[in-house]
């Protein structure tokens, strides 16, 4: 390859040389000075030199900036790369129309058509990747709307964060259909995920592995649709900050179950699904003087105490049922208490009640 290039090369300058030496002949302007024959030469041996010396460069160059833009584009939805093509086209239409009347001023109609080419293409070309989604939006609104109200009524869309991918639980929500709409991902969050599968820690790489299987396994379900949006919020530091700004951009709501992101979120008005929130408000509610059994598996913090779970990971603490560790008992309850972590049930054997 680099024997072809130089070859190529060489050929090419040695034909540069020869036409650069017969139009400084044809000008007359080194008569006298040099001979015409050696001039031919002496640009044509220069312009040989100088493709062997810049042919391998030039195409190791064009290889890289060939494969470089292969990658993106087969990395590039196709929905984005037909609309970046018609958005280039319109480009260039509106710069040709533009441009007929700026034709017949000097100067400026030369340079015009091409100027405004370049420029309309580019924003014409940029528009239509960036707008795909909102343009295939009205047409599939438009659609809904032909075939009767019941089509027309459209979710929110829901942006998963890292966090509650990792959880997994989303995708047991998503299988219950109470989510409705599209679910996205945006790539910064899939860097992200990707970044901690590929962490030198092994708890931090098993957890961005599951992430990536939970994604996975969503995308494969039919009862939901996940569409990955690319990256183009680069400019906004942090992923919370990316979250909020893309939740705003799309009038979308963040499913998370960061606290801290939930904050950030209200703060700035947008809406937000706290997975966490969702686990405690479906948890069964327990009165007291109800009776449970309960599986006391460990000693509580005060003296005597005793505590256990129900099936829904809630902790259950039973005064005086430290000598009940390791079986199965039925208690009464005695009060509820709603923390910020969860709720947790107090009980007292039920033995102690017949007692008494």
């Amino acid at each position: 390859m680099v024997i072809l290039a130089r070859v190529v090369f060489a050929f090419i300058g040695a034909l540069l040389g020869y036409s650069g030496s017969l139009l400084v002949l044809d000008t007359g302007a080194l008569n006298g000075i040099i001979d015409g024959s050696y001039l031919v030469g002496l640009l044509v041996l220069g312009g040989v030199l100088v493709g062997l010396a810049v042919g391998p460069s030039l195409v190791h160059g064009l290889m890289i900036g060939t494969k470089k833009a292969t990658q993106i584009v087969l990395k590039t939805p196709t929905h984005e790369l037909v609309g970046g093509i018609i958005g280039l086209v319109s480009g260039w239409i509106i710069a040709l129309v533009i441009s007929i009347p700026l034709l017949r001023i000097p100067v400026l109609g030369d340079y015009a058509p091409i100027v405004l080419g370049i420029l309309l293409g580019y924003l014409g070309a940029v528009v239509g990747v960036r707008k795909t989604e909102d343009l295939t939006g009205v047409f599939s609104r438009s659609d809904r709307a032909r075939r009767g109200p019941r089509a027309n009524s459209e979710a929110t869309p829901k942006i998963l964060d890292t966090s509650v991918i990792i959880d997994g639980r989303i995708a047991d929500i998503t299988k219950s259909g109470f989510l409705e709409g599209d679910l996205i991902v945006p790539a910064f969050v899939l860097e992200e995920l990707q970044h901690i599968a590929d962490s030198s820690d092994v708890l931090k790489r098993n957890r961005g592995r599951r992430g990536l299987d939970i994604l996975n396994k969503i995308q494969k379900e039919p009862y939901c649709h996940v569409r990955i949006i690319e990256d183009g919020y680069n400019d906004f530091g942090e992923v919370d900050s990316k979250l909020v700004k893309l939740a705003k951009d799309i009038n979308g709501k963040v499913v998370t179950n960061d606290y801290n992101l939930n904050k950030v979120c209200e703060l700035h008005g947008v809406q937000v699904l706290n997975i966490n929130e969702l686990a405690n408000s479906v948890k069964p509610v327990v009165l007291p003087g109800e009776e449970l059994k309960v599986h006391v598996i460990k000693d509580g913090k005060e003296q005597g105490q005793g505590v256990g779970y129900l099936d829904d990971g809630t902790m259950i603490v039973v005064d005086g049922g430290r000598r009940y560790i390791g079986q199965t008992v039925a208690v009464l309850v005695t009060s509820v208490l709603q923390t910020a972590a969860g709720r947790m049930i107090f009980a007292k054997p039920k033995s102690m009640e017949r007692a008494l």
